[in-house]
């Protein structure tokens, strides 16, 4: 068999949405179970996010520190934003996201992993990219508000964020992830095997 997650779907017999945010919604599903019973099932409802591991020469990750207010920390964290406009091109948005939060570019983009953050409670995916080549971006900066107004960026040796995250004291998500399969994929087949930046996402299908 192979080890390899595959598309379902059950059977829906009545869903409402209760509450409608600015970026995400909840939503209450009854499924019907594999024993012919039903349940209900409430997930919020989300866009998609890209993140973005960007990688310099000297082997360091571009990381940035922000406040979280569900989780009430300041974490360590990668560029990473929203897919915004449904449609939207995964490569397009983390290239945005990587100038707006470090004004940075960077000239060869691959993906590194995707993944559902929480499947159990919440429908986002995540497309994380590697980004190598990187230099100052262009132009002005971008005008920052809100917790963005106090972000703090650093640049950081790979080993040290493996130690970081081995040792409970990062729990970004997309960093966890995004840095382990780095290191997985440059002690395995190497980086150059990673797919394209335009690989197809069937979790949030894109234009060109």
């Amino acid at each position: 068999m192979a080890i390899e997650d595959t598309p379902e779907e059950w059977t829906v017999t009545a869903t409402v949405t209760p509450f409608t945010g600015n970026k995400t919604s909840v939503r209450t599903d009854d499924v019907v179970m594999p024993d012919g019973s039903t349940a209900r099932r409430d997930y919020q409802v989300h866009p998609g996010s890209v993140a973005v591991l960007a990688l310099d020469d000297d082997g360091r990750v571009l990381v940035l520190r922000q406040y979280r207010h569900p989780v009430r920390h300041k974490l360590w964290e990668i560029p990473a934003g929203l897919l915004d406009v449904p449609g939207e091109n995964p490569l397009h948005a983390a290239q945005r996201e990587l100038y707006e939060e470090a004004h940075v570019k960077a000239d060869d983009w691959r993906v590194l992993t995707d993944v559902y953050t929480t499947p159990g409670g919440c429908d986002e995916a995540v497309r994380v990219f590697l980004a190598r080549g990187l230099a100052e971006a262009e132009g002005e900066r971008f005008e920052v508000s809100e917790e963005e107004i106090d972000l703090e960026l650093a640049r950081v040796p790979v080993d040290e964020l493996v130690r970081g995250v081995l040792a409970g004291e990062l729990h970004n998500n997309c960093l966890v992830v995004g840095v382990l399969s780095l290191v997985a994929a440059q002690q395995g087949p190497g980086l150059e095997s990673l797919r394209p930046a335009d690989a197809p996402w069937p979790a949030r299908p894109f234009g060109a």
